[in-house]
């Protein structure tokens, strides 16, 4: 299980939810973590901890990335503890508004882009020059992107976005031999889907999955760690669906 041995990772938004179980993952298989948080201090320092605990190496990074200049500060702070090489970019933090086409506002809009496209596509960007053979950068896009979920179309475009930049950074960055991929969960239990807490929020999850089971933290997790492991070296430019089997039927 010291797959990563020796490499440094960044997880984004890995305070809480499935960036927390992936920077967890990302350093139970040996890599050093940095574990990126945007306001939730507390619970990111509990992630550093429990990772020292289990004789892990991480600490905590901060940076607002809803402003433009997020990315470049977190870049900036990164470069300054690992030095010279990024192995594993995991650009995970993001927002979500459920609203309808009536009810989203400009605002709404901006802010969905700002964090959930513009903030990653700048982040490699800036982390570009410690990114080398052999790195990975996996993105999260969503089950959102590819079927019609409930009142997200604002949030999804920006996960369809996700999609489309994932193919053309790893066209982009191949020839430096860098892999670029996303994974697309479903619905997770997690504290930004809040509806899986209702008894008719579950029962519609189930109904579209094939497995019939809420899905975890964890369970996304294991698909990112396998993203960033010299087992997937051979896989760039994709986006693998990780959902339970979701929306396999027609309505």
């Amino acid at each position: 299980m010291s797959a990563l041995s020796g490499k440094t990772a960044l997880v984004t938004g890995a305070s809480r939810g499935i960036g927390r179980a992936i920077a967890l993952l990302l350093a139970e298989r040996g890599a050093q973590v940095l574990v990126h948080y945007g306001r939730g201090k507390a619970e990111a320092d509990e992630v550093v901890a429990a990772i020292t605990r289990g004789g892990g190496r991480a600490q905590t990074v901060q940076a607002d990335l809803s402003v433009p200049a997020g990315p470049h500060a977190l870049a900036k702070e990164v470069r300054t503890i690992v030095g010279e090489r990024l192995d594993i970019l995991v650009a995970n933090a993001g927002i979500s508004r459920a609203k309808s086409l009536e009810e989203t506002t400009v605002e709404d809009f901006d802010s969905l882009f700002a964090v959930n496209v513009r903030a990653p596509y700048f982040l490699v960007q800036q982390l570009l020059p410690i990114l080398c053979a052999e790195s990975s950068v996996i993105f999260t896009s969503s089950l959102a992107a590819h079927a019609a979920v409930g009142q997200l179309s604002a949030y999804a475009s920006t996960k369809g976005a996700i999609d489309t930049l994932v193919k053309h950074l790893a066209l982009a960055l191949g020839g430096r031999g860098i892999r670029v991929n996303a994974v697309a969960p479903g619905v997770v239990e997690t504290e930004m889907s809040s509806f899986t807490k209702s008894e008719a929020g579950r029962d519609v999850t189930l109904g579209m999955q094939a497995l019939k089971k809420l899905a975890q933290p964890e369970d996304i997790a294991g698909a990112v760690a396998f993203l960033a492991s010299p087992d997937a070296r051979w896989v760039s430019g994709d986006t693998l669906r990780v959902d339970g089997g979701s929306k396999l039927s027609a309505p």
